[in-house]
């Protein structure tokens, strides 16, 4: 079992054990917030639309600054999704992180490339284009935010009201930053999000299954990805009732 080196250079848990440690630090937690009322159920509405967050190259690729972890399972758990949304006509939406001007002081990044390295974003390279393990299909749109929300500032809460759409289900990247504050935003547009527990990652572990914990306790639903499929299947045959 190969362990994650520290700074000091001596050996920490392993993944597996840092996973197992947060499983039993946030089922302690689970009791001490349900038994304030929070992780009340939101559930799912009448039609859904599948929105990715920033599922391009900068972060699902190896190498960049911005690159996560989890893509081995993340992108497969995607793709499924997209099949069963596309199958069933149901809406399809990327989003990605993009700025047109990133050298000079007249910039789209706002004060935001202070804290990360936004500047290696720029608008129209590979880098921000959207993996073409899970290409937009033809007429899906691919929003270009600023932001860390996908709703701050963008077309996506109009849109998304105009074609009917009650339930985000949510993937992509970063859980801790715009997985987070989409969903955060959404629930308070009127949304009821569902994040797909196995398609959403992040450069670290624990800020993953912290922010997973935190979401379902006041924000959203946390599904898993095999439970999400279930539901999308079983809309479809009472429809057909």
């Amino acid at each position: 079992m190969s362990r994650l080196p520290t700074a000091s250079g001596r050996p920490q848990l392993s993944r597996e054990e840092l996973q197992e440690v947060l499983e039993q630090v946030f089922a302690l937690d689970s009791d001490f917030y349900a038994g304030r009322g929070f992780q009340r159920r939101i559930g799912w509405g009448a039609k859904p639309a599948l929105v990715n967050i920033d599922l391009a190259n900068a972060w699902t690729r190896p190498g960049h600054a911005f690159s996560c972890d989890g893509m081995d399972v993340i992108i497969p758990g995607v793709q499924a999704l997209l099949s069963a949304f596309r199958a069933r006509g149901l809406p399809v939406v990327y989003t990605t992180t993009a700025y047109a001007v990133t050298g000079s002081d007249n910039t789209d990044m706002g004060l935001w490339h202070k804290k990360i390295p936004a500047e290696l974003l720029q608008l129209g390279t590979p880098e921000v284009a959207i993996d073409d393990r899970i290409a937009p299909a033809e007429g899906e749109h691919v929003i270009v935010k600023k932001r860390a929300s996908a709703f701050h500032g963008t077309y996506l809460s109009g849109m998304l009201k105009a074609l009917g759409v009650d339930t985000v289900v949510v993937t992509g990247v970063t859980c801790a930053g715009c997985v987070r504050h989409t969903v955060e935003d959404a629930i308070a547009e009127g949304f009821r999000p569902i994040v797909v527990r196995e398609c959403v990652g992040d450069r670290t572990l624990g800020v993953v299954e912290w922010n997973l914990f935190d979401i379902d306790a006041k924000f959203g639903d946390v599904e898993p990805l095999a439970d999400v499929l279930d539901r999308l299947r079983r809309n479809e045959e009472s429809a057909g009732d």
